[in-house]
């Protein structure tokens, strides 16, 4: 397996003296797969960080929700993932179509523990997964190349109060995103959003404003 380290990590791992430690980490720690105690974590997450790259190599890190479990490991290279409805820039997938490359960062809050994994993705919008995902748009499959345990000496405590009601639930109505209600995107969302919205009531933006401030956007 590669290295983790390039000339750059390697000239701070000198400069720090951590060069024993960071070889140590390199050569023990870091994975070239997924085992079962990261199969277990992974898939009782309801949560990760998704970072990705565009063309010209600046990064986006983005939030990925979903009921738990979501992510699904199907091999120990391999796992997969849904999209579902979002805002409609794409940044993440557009990414991932052009350069592909990504990381993966899982967290639980509560233990608190957290795992690393990098790969190479792809998105599918025909794929035999798509079944098993109330309203999800598309599939993201993930080529896992390396993965491992992270430190969570800095991961502060939190404990989980609920899931989003917008999480896509199998024989129930997914709630409209607060924001397509809001009177400044009604000429640009779909026909079947705007007909909820206008169903719902359409916001101004400080109406929309007062609902961040109460969480209820």
């Amino acid at each position: 397996m590669d290295s983790l380290y390039s000339g750059e990590h390697r000239a701070l791992q000198e400069a720090f003296g951590t060069q024993k430690l960071a070889d140590f980490l390199d050569k023990h720690h870091v994975q070239p797969a997924l085992g079962e105690p990261e199969r277990g974590f992974i898939e009782t997450r309801d949560m990760f960080f998704l970072s990705t790259v565009d063309p010209e190599g600046n990064p986006t890190v983005s939030y990925k929700g979903g009921p738990s479990g979501f992510v699904k490991v199907l091999g120990p290279n391999a796992l997969a993932f849904p999209g579902f409805d979002g805002n409609g820039m794409f940044l993440s997938m557009g990414n991932i179509t052009g350069q592909g490359r990504v990381g993966l960062l899982f967290i639980d809050f509560e233990t608190p523990h957290r795992l690393r994994v990098q790969g190479t993705a792809r998105v599918l919008r025909e794929d035999p997964l798509l079944s098993e995902y109330t309203e999800a748009k598309y599939i993201v499959r993930v080529d896992v190349t390396k993965a491992w345990v992270n430190c969570p000496r800095y991961v502060h405590q939190y404990t989980r109060v609920a899931q989003s009601r917008y999480v896509p639930r199998p024989g129930s109505e997914t709630p409209l995103a607060q924001w397509k209600r809001l009177d400044m995107v009604q000429a640009v969302i779909s026909d079947e959003d705007r007909a909820r919205a206008e169903r719902e009531g359409v916001l101004s933006l400080d109406a929309y404003g007062e609902k961040l401030v109460k969480g209820e956007a």
